[in-house]
């Protein structure tokens, strides 16, 4: 829809922004401190050695802007989330509500506050995986694994749970993150595998130099649209399994009422009249 992907222009402004700001600032450091690494390596200068006969020259000028990219990847990718679950999921979540759920009760148990506390709390989770995992990503099938198995983890616990935050109470979120726990990591991580795509175009701004500024926004605006994707499917999801959830308690989620066991508006039976009981009239 339209309306979804001028939503995705705000994120694409504020990352841009702060992609290009970091990269004005720290690019020619960072590069310098990972060429600085690679050549003081005891263990590479073998291999630089072993390139060096081969014909292979200034290996770790051409590495050390790849590897800056690598490491910077995750970081934006992570921002890209977060930015998409505060400036896109709230009006995702109330477009696919009025839409396709206007009958869903909305009963808010979960705060913006709350949000903000768990997608920080998950995001650090995150970045502490991608730190301890990075010794693996120098062996190569590992590289293109572990960074969208993780990024899918996050993007499955923010996008979930901001979808149901506006609907569901604490014990219906609760309730559907254990029953749909499988299918939505799942969810998450296509998203994430979704998500390492743009790297392509990403990486070519550092081949291409000339267009570097050029293909650096539209990497990142593929990473929104791409989140913003999840977000929509999330908020389909989660909310259909809320609207069974309650079905299945009764409508409104709550158990169904007891059956009522005496009618009190028919009166009550009249006594058996003994033998010396004066008769009794009809009412």
């Amino acid at each position: 829809m339209p309306r979804v992907v001028a939503l995705s222009l705000l994120p694409l402004l504020l990352i841009t922004l702060i992609a290009v700001g970091g990269a004005y600032l720290y690019w020619d450091t960072a590069v310098a401190w990972m060429q600085g690494i690679l050549e003081a390596s005891s263990l590479l200068q073998m291999l630089w050695g072993w390139l060096h006969g081969l014909g292979v020259d200034n290996l770790p000028v051409m590495l050390a802007p790849l590897l800056v990219l690598m490491l910077a990847t995750p970081v934006v990718v992570i921002i890209c989330v977060l930015a998409v679950a505060v400036l896109m999921v709230p009006a995702i979540v109330d477009l696919v509500g009025q839409r396709r759920f206007a009958q869903l009760q909305r009963k808010r148990g979960g705060t913006f506050f709350i949000s903000v506390l768990w997608s920080l709390g998950s995001t650090i989770v995150a970045l502490l995986a991608l730190v301890v995992s990075m010794p693996l990503w120098l062996i190569p099938p590992l590289v293109l694994i572990l960074p969208p198995l993780i990024w899918g983890w996050l993007t499955y616990r923010v996008m979930a749970f901001d979808a149901l935050a506006e609907h569901a109470s604490k014990p219906e979120r609760q309730e559907i993150f254990k029953t749909h726990r499988l299918s939505l990591l799942v969810m998450g991580i296509l998203t994430g595998f979704l998500g390492a795509a743009p790297a392509i175009v990403w990486a070519s701004g550092v081949v291409f130099a000339a267009a570097f500024f050029v293909l650096v926004p539209v990497a990142i605006w593929i990473y929104t649209l791409v989140f913003a994707f999840s977000s929509l499917w999330f908020t389909h999801f989660c909310l259909a399994a809320l609207q069974r959830l309650r079905e299945q308690q009764g409508g409104d989620g709550s158990a169904h009422a007891p059956a009522i066991e005496a009618n009190p508006i028919a009166p009550a039976a009249p006594a058996l009249a003994g033998p010396d009981s004066p008769a009794q009239p009809h009412p």
